[in-house]
């Protein structure tokens, strides 16, 4: 099946997914998915469409707004199967412009995978019932814990599993930190370490001031908890300098200090948080190192289930990304199924 991909964002993530469907291209074949990258935005570079394949690195110079991306997604509705992959950079005050770029794309009839927070964080409901009215797929895998199938574990193999609560350490730059703190170094070497790796952006209040675990946070409360919350109403706790003296004499005490995201009850009376806690060593979350993630969900039948990442990166969310990609295709599949019988 032929997959027409428009790449809304061209940063790291978004190239790394474009190299990882070239190395994964006989896996993907195998699976009956012939993915083409058919257009590409980047606030930077522009626009570039070509229904046969565009050249990436070469967009063009016209601005890259919305009635750009619109009408690119209009030229691509003569393609059969649309998928717009949204990695533009979250802005935290609203979710915008991607709510807008995911809502254009479910209007025009294509697919959506994201591996932003900012539609899941801010307009999870509202995106779901219009990707639902539409026909297609609104997925967003990577918009919690890189390529760790968060959402489609829970989705897809524990069918009536009823989630009320859940708490984790789902942001890679403040648990390197945090762990770096722990041994002596100094917040602000640590911090351009995780710069220098292409982890924390140039600009790296979003980890550090706590609003990405927020965001976050209100992605899991709104899918697994039916919260209809935002980051902002998400209580919220950030790390700093001065944080290394609770981290050091944690560690000291045999225990371990973590930003933890939280959620507990259901609907609108959820109560979502991020804030510092000093771990038990024992405690799934404080034998977290480095970039390492995880997520302990608290389940009925099944108990406590936590899902650990030992190793963060960008292959990591560009898998999700792919991941993605595949349940679409498996869902096209299911529907040619059924229509045949």
């Amino acid at each position: 099946m032929k997959i027409s991909l428009f790449l809304l964002g061209y940063g790291h993530v978004a190239r790394r997914f474009a190299e990882l469907l070239h190395e994964s291209e006989a896996a993907l074949a195998a699976l009956g998915i012939e993915p083409v990258i058919v257009a590409v935005a980047s606030r930077r570079g522009g626009v570039a469409f070509d229904p046969d394949g565009v050249e990436l690195g070469r967009l063009h110079s016209q601005p890259c707004d919305l009635p750009a991306i619109v009408g690119v997604l209009r030229e691509m509705q003569r393609l059969p199967v649309r998928v717009l992959v949204e990695t533009t950079t979250l802005s935290i005050e609203a979710g915008e412009p991607a709510i807008s770029h995911v809502r254009a794309a479910l209007a025009s009839g294509a697919h959506v995978i994201t591996a932003n927070k900012g539609p899941v964080a801010f307009a999870y409901r509202g995106l779901t019932d219009e990707a639902a009215r539409a026909g297609v797929s609104f997925l967003f895998e990577g918009a919690v814990m890189d390529g760790v199938p968060v959402f489609g574990l829970i989705r897809d193999t524990m069918p009536a599993v009823q989630i009320s609560g859940f708490r984790g350490v789902v942001n890679s730059t403040t648990n390197f930190i945090l762990t770096a703190m722990e041994q002596g170094e100094p917040f602000q070497s640590a911090l351009e370490r995780m710069q220098q790796a292409g982890v924390a952006e140039a600009d790296p209040s979003l980890d550090i001031d706590g609003w990405d675990a927020a965001a976050k946070a209100a992605a899991l409360g709104n899918v697994l908890l039916d919260a209809g919350a935002t980051p902002v109403t998400v209580a919220r706790e950030g790390i700093g300098p001065a944080t290394a003296t609770r981290a050091a004499a944690a560690r000291e005490r045999g225990r371990r200090l973590k930003l933890v995201a939280s959620g507990t009850g259901r609907g609108p009376s959820a109560s979502l948080r991020v804030q510092l806690e000093e771990l038990d060593a024992r405690d799934p979350l404080a034998i977290l190192e480095g970039q390492a993630n995880a997520l302990e969900l608290d389940t009925w039948p099944l108990g406590r289930v936590v899902i650990t990442q030992r190793d963060g990166g960008l292959e990591k969310t560009a898998y999700a990304l792919l991941a993605d990609l595949v349940t679409i295709v498996r869902r096209a599949n299911r529907s040619i199924d059924r229509s045949v019988t």
